[in-house]
């Protein structure tokens, strides 16, 4: 009666459990929360932000970074769990059991026809009485797969760390494109602004010119046409160079909204002795540190263990024990006593199963191995485009700079002619425009060699040799990033001679 009692009891409570929606008051609470914790310790930016800074800033504050490292620590974590899967199992127990009569039986000698049943009884269990013990058991199988177990999770570990260091590049890559593309906001937002009211004044004059009829109207409809068309490519690159800063506040986990201000960098190149070395040693810098291939490799020895798990199961399997008994019934002899045996077990089952099941596990390895393979193939296709990539965005900057130095020229040379009245407003806007969207390009062209020169890093497995994050300030941080010199520096190091 008990029993059912109990049981009526819990489906009632399931039975009342019913949607909780988050109320608003909680929500809002909860958002608020989440966004101090995100500027948790985060430094205000003090200055004009460098490229050396803003990086340190992704690697240090960068939400989604942070939770790759929490997935690494994660996993050690589990590491270390895993090991105590090997110790042996101590439990312990204490009951208490209740019955409405003793226990009674009858007794009865022994004789080769066991002869009549006694008509004596006995009490052989007290009514109600409590117990207590305490085991250590340990069994051979659960160590081996303990064993196992942690090998797998040792491996998983390294490849929580592959995936931190494939996330860096990927951040590293997009910080530089972002760091580029607010630069070029921050230098075109005066000239763009500019340009665009004196577009609006040239507009304004050609229709008030076409309303009073002091010139063809076909003139002055194609003279507004262009003008139209001007105004167009400069709101584009207004919208365009808008987002830039949202971008690069979002990547150094920086308030959204407030401004950034830029530091004045010369726009410096490292130089090109990556695009001199022979594809073969970027071949085996990449599959020696390629961060997708050494995961991929991980991922094997992951599967080759399953194997041997698979093995281990199929095993006899032996378990000792030991415990510390002792029972509150005043019919025993001995209260307490201690306890010890071995036990050797083995599903018959397994002479079946364990076939497919070392099978199964093979095949696991086989697939493992063919996906490191084409991961293989992969990395070093990637190798060849990035090494492309890179020759051609290099060669676009170059030929984007110096289209930009003949527009500045040509600009320069239209606003000394709009002096002195020689220059329709027009050609002026139209130059200023062309010299704004060269500009643009240059600084477009630039982000494309430094996303270029991330991607082949990443491939390659280079990435700059820095302390913990959290250990080390955002100063200190900041000047081993700008220390780290020459990127591929760490190739020719690593590369053989």
């Amino acid at each position: 009666m008990l029993g059912i009692t109990v049981a009526a009891a819990a489906l009632s409570a399931c039975s009342s459990i019913v949607p909780n929606e988050l109320g608003q008051q909680a929500l809002a609470q909860t958002n608020q929360a989440d966004r101090q914790a995100a500027q948790q310790d985060v430094e205000p930016i003090q200055g004009a932000l460098t490229l050396d800074e803003a990086m340190a800033r992704a690697l240090k504050y960068n939400l989604e970074r942070r939770t790759r490292l929490m997935e690494e620590a994660l996993a050690l974590n589990q590491l270390d769990v895993g090991k105590l899967d090997m110790l042996p199992k101590l439990m312990a127990q204490a009951g208490y059991t209740d019955r409405n009569r003793e226990r009674a039986t009858y007794s009865m000698p022994y004789t080769p026809q066991y002869g009549p049943k006694a008509t004596n009884s006995s009490f052989s269990s007290q009514a109600s009485h409590g117990t207590a013990d305490l085991g250590l058991t340990w069994n051979m199988i659960d160590l081996g797969l303990g064993y196992y177990g942690s090998r797998q999770q040792a491996d998983r570990v390294l490849i929580a760390a592959e995936k931190r260091r494939k996330a860096m590049h990927l951040l590293m890559q997009d910080v530089r494109t972002a760091y580029w593309r607010a630069a070029a906001a921050q230098k075109l937002r005066a000239e763009v602004s500019r340009t665009l009211a004196m577009a609006e004044k040239a507009l304004a004059d050609s229709r008030k010119v076409e309303t009073e009829r002091m010139r063809n109207p076909l003139d002055a409809l194609r003279y507004q046409r262009q003008l139209l068309e001007n105004l167009r490519l400069l709101e584009a690159i207004e919208q365009e160079l808008s987002i830039a800063q949202v971008e690069l506040a979002t990547l150094i986990n920086a308030p959204i909204g407030q401004a950034v201000p830029i530091a004045e960098t010369q726009l410096n190149l490292a130089d090109d002795s990556v695009l001199k070395l022979p594809l073969e040693r970027l071949e085996q810098v990449a599959l020696e540190h390629n961060a997708d291939l050494r995961e991929q490799h991980y991922n094997s020895r992951i599967a080759r263990e399953e194997v041997r798990k698979t093995l281990a199961r199929l095993f006899p399997n032996l378990s000792f024990n030991y415990g510390l008994k002792y029972d509150s019934d005043r019919y025993l002899v001995h209260n307490h006593w201690n306890e010890a045996g071995v036990q050797l077990s083995f599903n018959l089952f397994n002479l079946l199963t364990g076939p497919t099941q070392i099978k199964l596990a093979e095949a696991g390895v086989s697939l493992a191995d063919q996906r490191r393979v084409a991961t293989q193939m992969a990395v070093v296709t990637q190798v060849h485009l990035a090494r492309l990539q890179l020759a051609n965005a290099r060669s676009q900057f170059a030929r984007a700079d110096a289209i930009y130095a003949t527009d500045q020229k040509i600009a320069e040379q239209v606003r000394n002619r709009a002096s002195v009245r020689a220059q329709s407003q027009l050609d002026q806007v139209a130059n200023e425009t062309t010299a704004i969207l060269s500009l643009l390009r240059r600084y477009q062209a630039l982000a494309q060699v430094h996303t270029a020169e991330n991607r082949l890093m990443a491939n390659l497995g280079i990435e700059p040799r820095i302390g913990s994050t959290g250990e080390l300030s955002l100063a200190q941080l900041t000047e081993e990033l700008k220390g780290s010199g020459n990127p591929w520096a760490a190739l020719k190091q690593a590369a053989p001679q």
